[in-house]
Protein backbone atom coordinates (compact mmCIF):
# COMPACT_ATOMS: atom_id res chain seq x y z
CA UNK A 1 0.00 0.00 0.00
CA UNK A 2 1.13 3.61 -0.89
CA UNK A 3 2.06 6.09 1.80
CA UNK A 4 -0.28 9.16 1.27
CA UNK A 5 1.53 11.98 0.47
CA UNK A 6 0.17 15.59 0.06
CA UNK A 7 -0.53 16.54 -3.26
CA UNK A 8 1.23 13.98 -5.34
CA UNK A 9 -0.41 12.90 -8.72
CA UNK A 10 2.68 10.91 -9.51
CA UNK A 11 0.34 7.26 -9.76
CA UNK A 12 -3.68 7.89 -11.37
CA UNK A 13 -5.94 4.65 -11.20
CA UNK A 14 -9.31 5.24 -13.00
CA UNK A 15 -12.29 2.88 -12.90
CA UNK A 16 -15.04 2.90 -15.66
CA UNK A 17 -15.68 1.92 -19.19
CA UNK A 18 -16.69 3.37 -22.14
CA UNK A 19 -16.57 7.20 -22.74
CA UNK A 20 -16.96 8.64 -19.43
CA UNK A 21 -13.54 6.69 -18.66
CA UNK A 22 -12.09 8.09 -22.47
CA UNK A 23 -12.78 11.31 -21.19
CA UNK A 24 -11.54 10.68 -17.56
CA UNK A 25 -7.82 9.49 -18.72
CA UNK A 26 -7.81 12.13 -20.78
CA UNK A 27 -7.91 14.34 -17.99
CA UNK A 28 -5.55 12.60 -16.39
CA UNK A 29 -2.89 12.60 -18.63
CA UNK A 30 -3.18 16.31 -18.33
CA UNK A 31 -2.18 15.82 -14.20
CA UNK A 32 1.27 14.95 -15.98
CA UNK A 33 1.69 11.68 -13.33
CA UNK A 34 4.10 9.53 -13.63
CA UNK A 35 2.11 6.54 -14.19
CA UNK A 36 -1.83 5.97 -15.25
CA UNK A 37 -3.82 2.73 -14.87
CA UNK A 38 -7.12 2.25 -16.22
CA UNK A 39 -9.26 -0.74 -14.96
CA UNK A 40 -12.13 -1.56 -17.25
CA UNK A 41 -15.41 -3.20 -17.38
CA UNK A 42 -15.76 -6.40 -19.33
CA UNK A 43 -19.18 -7.13 -19.31
CA UNK A 44 -20.19 -5.75 -22.81
CA UNK A 45 -22.71 -7.50 -24.77
CA UNK A 46 -23.56 -5.57 -27.71
CA UNK A 47 -22.13 -4.73 -31.46
CA UNK A 48 -18.73 -5.32 -32.28
CA UNK A 49 -17.27 -6.54 -28.77
CA UNK A 50 -20.62 -8.67 -28.49
CA UNK A 51 -19.56 -10.28 -31.37
CA UNK A 52 -16.68 -11.39 -30.57
CA UNK A 53 -17.60 -12.39 -26.96
CA UNK A 54 -20.00 -14.60 -28.83
CA UNK A 55 -17.98 -15.89 -31.49
CA UNK A 56 -14.08 -16.57 -29.89
CA UNK A 57 -15.44 -16.47 -26.18
CA UNK A 58 -13.13 -13.50 -24.95
CA UNK A 59 -13.47 -10.99 -22.67
CA UNK A 60 -14.99 -8.53 -25.11
CA UNK A 61 -12.08 -5.41 -26.14
CA UNK A 62 -14.20 -2.86 -26.69
CA UNK A 63 -13.78 -0.47 -23.81
CA UNK A 64 -10.44 -1.83 -23.96
CA UNK A 65 -9.91 -0.48 -26.67
CA UNK A 66 -11.26 2.50 -26.11
CA UNK A 67 -9.21 3.09 -23.24
CA UNK A 68 -5.86 2.51 -25.18
CA UNK A 69 -6.84 5.06 -27.73
CA UNK A 70 -7.45 7.67 -25.32
CA UNK A 71 -3.69 6.80 -23.36
CA UNK A 72 -1.96 6.73 -26.67
CA UNK A 73 0.96 8.51 -27.12
CA UNK A 74 0.97 12.21 -28.44
CA UNK A 75 3.69 11.76 -31.87
CA UNK A 76 2.12 11.74 -35.19
CA UNK A 77 2.46 7.57 -35.55
CA UNK A 78 0.75 7.07 -31.64
CA UNK A 79 -2.10 9.20 -32.73
CA UNK A 80 -2.36 7.50 -36.21
CA UNK A 81 -3.04 4.35 -34.25
CA UNK A 82 -5.16 5.47 -32.17
CA UNK A 83 -7.47 6.68 -34.94
CA UNK A 84 -6.60 3.26 -36.37
CA UNK A 85 -8.13 1.42 -32.89
CA UNK A 86 -11.17 3.50 -33.15
CA UNK A 87 -11.84 3.02 -36.89
CA UNK A 88 -14.94 1.00 -37.86
CA UNK A 89 -15.45 -1.34 -41.05
CA UNK A 90 -17.68 -0.31 -42.91
CA UNK A 91 -20.40 -1.62 -45.97
CA UNK A 92 -22.13 -4.53 -44.88
CA UNK A 93 -19.91 -7.95 -44.75
CA UNK A 94 -18.55 -9.73 -42.17
CA UNK A 95 -16.20 -6.93 -41.03
CA UNK A 96 -19.27 -4.64 -40.79
CA UNK A 97 -19.45 -2.76 -37.81
CA UNK A 98 -16.03 -4.40 -36.33
CA UNK A 99 -13.59 -1.79 -34.90
CA UNK A 100 -10.38 -2.15 -36.13
CA UNK A 101 -8.69 -2.22 -32.69
CA UNK A 102 -11.47 -4.69 -31.15
CA UNK A 103 -10.02 -7.49 -34.09
CA UNK A 104 -6.42 -6.22 -32.94
CA UNK A 105 -6.62 -7.02 -29.32
CA UNK A 106 -8.84 -10.49 -30.31
CA UNK A 107 -6.15 -11.77 -32.91
CA UNK A 108 -3.00 -10.90 -30.21
CA UNK A 109 -4.66 -12.73 -27.69
CA UNK A 110 -5.03 -15.72 -29.40
CA UNK A 111 -1.53 -15.47 -30.59
CA UNK A 112 0.12 -14.70 -27.25
CA UNK A 113 -2.37 -16.76 -25.36
CA UNK A 114 -3.33 -13.73 -22.88
CA UNK A 115 -5.62 -10.76 -22.57
CA UNK A 116 -2.98 -8.44 -20.81
CA UNK A 117 -0.51 -9.39 -22.90
CA UNK A 118 -2.20 -8.75 -25.64
CA UNK A 119 -3.41 -5.27 -24.21
CA UNK A 120 0.75 -4.36 -23.42
CA UNK A 121 1.29 -5.11 -26.75
CA UNK A 122 -0.88 -2.23 -28.06
CA UNK A 123 0.19 0.05 -26.11
CA UNK A 124 3.63 0.11 -26.55
CA UNK A 125 2.63 -0.36 -30.36
CA UNK A 126 0.85 3.39 -29.48
CA UNK A 127 3.28 4.78 -27.31
CA UNK A 128 0.77 4.66 -24.43
CA UNK A 129 0.86 7.08 -21.72
CA UNK A 130 -0.60 4.43 -19.02
CA UNK A 131 -1.67 1.08 -18.88
CA UNK A 132 -4.95 -0.74 -19.37
CA UNK A 133 -6.41 -3.71 -17.34
CA UNK A 134 -9.49 -5.77 -17.19
CA UNK A 135 -11.18 -5.07 -13.85
CA UNK A 136 -11.54 -9.11 -14.00
CA UNK A 137 -10.14 -12.38 -16.14
CA UNK A 138 -13.11 -13.22 -17.69
CA UNK A 139 -16.14 -11.99 -19.51
CA UNK A 140 -19.21 -10.79 -17.14
CA UNK A 141 -22.85 -10.53 -17.79
CA UNK A 142 -25.02 -7.67 -15.88
CA UNK A 143 -28.70 -8.50 -14.81
CA UNK A 144 -30.99 -5.77 -13.42
CA UNK A 145 -34.11 -5.80 -11.61
CA UNK A 146 -36.43 -3.38 -13.56
CA UNK A 147 -39.96 -1.93 -12.22
CA UNK A 148 -41.95 -0.25 -15.09
CA UNK A 149 -42.82 -3.43 -17.51
CA UNK A 150 -46.01 -4.39 -16.15
CA UNK A 151 -49.23 -2.44 -15.77
CA UNK A 152 -48.44 -3.18 -11.64
CA UNK A 153 -45.23 -0.75 -11.07
CA UNK A 154 -44.38 -2.73 -8.41
CA UNK A 155 -43.62 -6.00 -10.04
CA UNK A 156 -40.17 -6.18 -11.09
CA UNK A 157 -38.46 -8.04 -13.42
CA UNK A 158 -34.79 -9.73 -14.53
CA UNK A 159 -33.37 -7.82 -17.55
CA UNK A 160 -30.11 -9.86 -18.82
CA UNK A 161 -27.13 -7.70 -20.85
CA UNK A 162 -25.60 -4.65 -20.68
CA UNK A 163 -27.21 -3.42 -23.81
CA UNK A 164 -30.83 -4.80 -22.51
CA UNK A 165 -30.12 -2.92 -19.10
CA UNK A 166 -28.63 0.48 -20.77
CA UNK A 167 -31.83 0.93 -22.95
CA UNK A 168 -34.83 -0.36 -20.87
CA UNK A 169 -37.60 1.98 -20.82
CA UNK A 170 -38.43 0.48 -17.38
CA UNK A 171 -36.70 2.04 -13.73
CA UNK A 172 -33.78 0.12 -13.07
CA UNK A 173 -33.61 -1.37 -9.07
CA UNK A 174 -30.50 -3.12 -8.55
CA UNK A 175 -27.88 -5.14 -10.86
CA UNK A 176 -25.80 -7.54 -10.18
CA UNK A 177 -23.31 -9.85 -12.21
CA UNK A 178 -23.11 -13.34 -13.54
CA UNK A 179 -21.55 -15.05 -11.69
CA UNK A 180 -22.07 -13.11 -8.87
CA UNK A 181 -19.16 -12.37 -6.54
CA UNK A 182 -16.08 -13.19 -9.22
CA UNK A 183 -12.51 -12.78 -8.45
CA UNK A 184 -10.61 -9.32 -9.25
CA UNK A 185 -7.66 -9.19 -11.59
CA UNK A 186 -4.80 -9.48 -9.23
CA UNK A 187 -3.08 -6.59 -10.95
CA UNK A 188 -6.07 -4.17 -10.72
CA UNK A 189 -6.50 -4.69 -7.07
CA UNK A 190 -2.58 -4.11 -6.68
CA UNK A 191 -2.54 -1.02 -8.81
CA UNK A 192 -5.51 0.34 -6.48
CA UNK A 193 -3.38 0.03 -3.55
CA UNK A 194 -0.06 1.97 -4.87
CA UNK A 195 -2.10 4.62 -6.34
CA UNK A 196 -2.08 8.08 -5.14
CA UNK A 197 -5.33 8.77 -6.65
CA UNK A 198 -8.29 6.55 -7.41
CA UNK A 199 -11.30 8.25 -9.64
CA UNK A 200 -14.47 5.95 -10.49
CA UNK A 201 -16.66 7.57 -12.94
CA UNK A 202 -18.78 9.43 -14.86
CA UNK A 203 -19.97 6.44 -17.27
CA UNK A 204 -22.94 4.58 -17.73
CA UNK A 205 -23.80 4.11 -14.07
CA UNK A 206 -25.27 0.66 -13.97
CA UNK A 207 -23.25 -0.37 -17.10
CA UNK A 208 -19.93 0.74 -16.43
CA UNK A 209 -19.28 2.39 -12.40
CA UNK A 210 -21.72 0.67 -10.35
CA UNK A 211 -20.12 -3.01 -11.56
CA UNK A 212 -16.63 -2.55 -10.21
CA UNK A 213 -18.26 -2.45 -7.17
CA UNK A 214 -19.74 -5.74 -7.54
CA UNK A 215 -16.63 -7.17 -7.35
CA UNK A 216 -15.35 -7.65 -3.73
CA UNK A 217 -12.18 -7.85 -4.65
CA UNK A 218 -11.68 -4.57 -6.24
CA UNK A 219 -13.84 -2.81 -3.03
CA UNK A 220 -11.81 -4.64 -0.44
CA UNK A 221 -8.85 -2.61 -2.50
CA UNK A 222 -10.26 0.19 -2.62
CA UNK A 223 -10.70 0.31 1.19
CA UNK A 224 -7.46 -0.63 2.03
CA UNK A 225 -5.69 1.98 -0.25
CA UNK A 226 -3.83 5.33 0.97
CA UNK A 227 -4.97 7.08 -2.34
CA UNK A 228 -7.57 9.85 -2.73
CA UNK A 229 -10.43 8.25 -3.60
CA UNK A 230 -12.56 10.38 -6.08
CA UNK A 231 -16.27 9.88 -7.83
CA UNK A 232 -16.89 11.89 -10.62
CA UNK A 233 -20.71 11.86 -10.91
CA UNK A 234 -22.30 12.16 -14.21
CA UNK A 235 -23.66 15.27 -15.80
CA UNK A 236 -26.71 14.33 -15.63
CA UNK A 237 -29.32 10.84 -16.04
CA UNK A 238 -28.87 9.02 -19.27
CA UNK A 239 -31.64 7.97 -20.92
CA UNK A 240 -33.13 4.07 -20.30
CA UNK A 241 -31.02 2.92 -17.10
CA UNK A 242 -30.87 5.99 -15.20
CA UNK A 243 -33.57 8.01 -16.80
CA UNK A 244 -34.84 10.39 -14.14
CA UNK A 245 -32.46 9.52 -11.42
CA UNK A 246 -31.03 12.54 -9.06
CA UNK A 247 -27.69 13.22 -8.34
CA UNK A 248 -28.83 12.04 -4.83
CA UNK A 249 -30.08 9.17 -6.35
CA UNK A 250 -26.85 8.21 -8.06
CA UNK A 251 -25.47 8.08 -4.70
CA UNK A 252 -27.77 6.39 -2.85
CA UNK A 253 -27.03 3.44 -5.95
CA UNK A 254 -23.62 3.77 -4.98
CA UNK A 255 -24.52 2.97 -0.87
CA UNK A 256 -26.79 0.29 -2.09
CA UNK A 257 -24.78 -1.80 -4.02
CA UNK A 258 -21.39 -1.67 -2.05
CA UNK A 259 -22.69 -0.58 1.48
CA UNK A 260 -18.80 -1.15 2.99
CA UNK A 261 -17.24 1.39 -0.08
CA UNK A 262 -15.90 4.67 1.84
CA UNK A 263 -14.62 7.09 -0.25
CA UNK A 264 -12.92 11.24 0.27
CA UNK A 265 -14.40 13.44 -2.24
CA UNK A 266 -17.65 13.31 -4.61
CA UNK A 267 -17.50 15.08 -7.40
CA UNK A 268 -19.81 17.02 -8.95
CA UNK A 269 -20.43 19.86 -11.72
CA UNK A 270 -21.11 23.42 -10.43
CA UNK A 271 -23.97 24.30 -12.59
CA UNK A 272 -25.71 20.52 -12.44
CA UNK A 273 -27.09 21.12 -8.96
CA UNK A 274 -27.93 24.92 -9.18
CA UNK A 275 -30.48 25.20 -5.55
CA UNK A 276 -29.25 25.09 -2.39
CA UNK A 277 -31.91 22.81 -0.88
CA UNK A 278 -30.28 20.20 -3.91
CA UNK A 279 -26.63 20.30 -2.56
CA UNK A 280 -28.39 19.87 0.82
CA UNK A 281 -29.33 16.54 0.16
CA UNK A 282 -26.53 15.37 -2.09
CA UNK A 283 -24.12 16.10 0.87
CA UNK A 284 -26.28 13.88 3.00
CA UNK A 285 -25.56 11.18 0.56
CA UNK A 286 -22.62 11.87 0.53
CA UNK A 287 -21.93 11.81 4.07
CA UNK A 288 -22.96 8.01 3.67
CA UNK A 289 -20.42 6.89 1.63
CA UNK A 290 -17.79 8.61 4.10
CA UNK A 291 -17.03 11.43 1.44
CA UNK A 292 -17.66 15.30 1.16
CA UNK A 293 -18.54 17.29 -1.90
CA UNK A 294 -16.75 19.11 -4.27
CA UNK A 295 -18.78 21.50 -6.71
CA UNK A 296 -16.59 22.41 -9.64
CA UNK A 297 -17.40 23.61 -13.11
CA UNK A 298 -15.95 20.64 -14.93
CA UNK A 299 -18.70 20.45 -18.15
CA UNK A 300 -17.36 21.34 -22.01
CA UNK A 301 -18.93 23.99 -23.80
CA UNK A 302 -19.03 24.55 -27.21
CA UNK A 303 -19.84 27.24 -29.44
CA UNK A 304 -21.29 28.74 -25.94
CA UNK A 305 -23.59 26.14 -25.27
CA UNK A 306 -22.63 23.01 -22.67
CA UNK A 307 -22.27 19.82 -23.98
CA UNK A 308 -22.94 17.34 -21.76
CA UNK A 309 -19.46 16.22 -21.75
CA UNK A 310 -16.66 16.75 -19.11
CA UNK A 311 -13.94 18.59 -19.99
CA UNK A 312 -10.48 17.03 -19.48
CA UNK A 313 -8.72 20.30 -18.91
CA UNK A 314 -11.28 21.59 -16.41
CA UNK A 315 -11.50 17.67 -14.94
CA UNK A 316 -7.79 17.83 -14.33
CA UNK A 317 -7.84 20.91 -13.12
CA UNK A 318 -10.76 20.01 -10.45
CA UNK A 319 -8.52 16.62 -9.97
CA UNK A 320 -5.88 18.37 -9.03
CA UNK A 321 -7.00 20.42 -6.69
CA UNK A 322 -8.35 17.79 -4.80
CA UNK A 323 -5.08 16.33 -4.79
CA UNK A 324 -3.75 19.07 -2.92
CA UNK A 325 -6.61 18.84 -0.39
CA UNK A 326 -4.39 16.51 1.27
Amino acid sequence: MSQRRGGTMRHIVSLGGGHGLFQTLRADRLCDPETITAIVTVADDGGSSGRIRRELQMIPPGDLRMALAALAGDSEEDQMWARALQHRFGGHGALAGHAVGNLLISGLEEVLGSTQEALDTVARLTGSRGRVLPMCLQPLDIEADVAGLDEDPRIMRPVRGQVAVASTPGSVRRVRLLPEEPAANPEAQRAIEEADVVTLGPGSWFSSVIPHLLVPGIVEALNRTSARKIVVLNLSAEPGETQGFSSERHLHMLSQHAPALRVDRILIDAYSIPTRGERAHVERATARLGATVEFADVEAVAEGRRTNRHDPAKLAAALRSLAKAY
